[in-house]
């Protein structure tokens, strides 16, 4: 509200301070950024950049209004009109040191909880496209973590393979991130290699996807679980046979 307020009360101070002072070209094009960014060690650091036609005009820095090198006698002029307003100067310093830092810090303590959310990625292997013959393409995509920052490499034992190539990381719906990383291998080279993700939300646990004989050993133990259970079910049914197959006949001999 503060801002608008100010907006109001000089926006047609600079439309005539523009067109008396700076406009030459028709069209007139003026940018004005302003803002403040929290520095560790510095606090809030408050910036106002102006600029015409696309190119730097002046700036506010200090409490004063400093004109760029590009801008030329017509920067000067401005910025010695401008300094010559104390009042506007002021003001423009507090939005800067204190409205700014005030609404900004506001909008952080809101926001706490989402910006230090944690959430742990998934990740899976997949084959890509061959790269050529005799040699394989290796996928490692990595889904759904939060914060952004992610190291993903494909590995050997403790080695990391310098052939890793990293896609840009890309956001997803839900506000977390994706990542793919790939490895272009030969084919009787692939087994043992492993995806490793390292994550805030993992805790120092990396996240360890293996290719190749780890998977086998999984397969064999998933199969040898099928197996049981076959065995067990026809176990059950045979059972259940002589169960049902005997039953008349003990009910009818007599009692003693």
């Amino acid at each position: 509200m503060d801002l608008e307020k100010f907006i109001q009360i000089h926006f047609i101070t600079v439309q005539e301070f523009s067109i008396n002072h700076l406009m030459s070209e028709d069209p007139f094009e003026l940018q004005i950024t302003i803002g403040c960014e929290l520095h560790s060690g510095k606090g809030f650091v408050g910036f106002v950049q102006v600029a015409t036609q696309g190119y730097e005009f002046l700036s506010f820095q200090n409490e004063t209004w400093l004109p760029s090198p590009k801008g030329g006698r017509k920067a000067q002029k401005a910025c010695t009109l401008l300094n010559l307003s104390q009042g506007y100067t002021h003001r423009v310093q507090w939005l800067l040191s204190d409205n700014c830092p005030r609404f900004t810090l506001g909008l952080l303590d809101a926001g706490k909880a989402y910006l230090q959310r944690q959430v742990k990625p998934e990740a899976w292997l997949s084959r890509g496209p061959s790269p050529g013959p005799g040699h394989l393409l290796l996928v490692c995509h990595v889904s759904g973590f939060y914060p952004k920052p992610v190291w993903v490499m494909w590995m050997r034992g403790e080695q990391e393979q310098q052939g890793t190539q990293r896609g840009d990381i890309l956001p997803n719906a839900d506000g977390t991130w994706y990542l793919r990383a790939t490895l272009d291998v030969a084919v009787e080279e692939a087994a043992g290699l492993a995806c490793r993700v390292k994550h805030s939300s993992l805790g120092g646990q990396d996240l360890v996807l293996y290719w190749g004989a780890p998977h086998s050993s999984l397969g064999l133990i998933l199969l040898a679980v099928i197996v049981a259970l076959a065995l067990l079910t026809g176990l059950g049914v045979w059972f259940m046979k002589r169960w049902t197959h005997c039953e008349a006949p003990c009910r009818a001999l007599p009692l003693k």
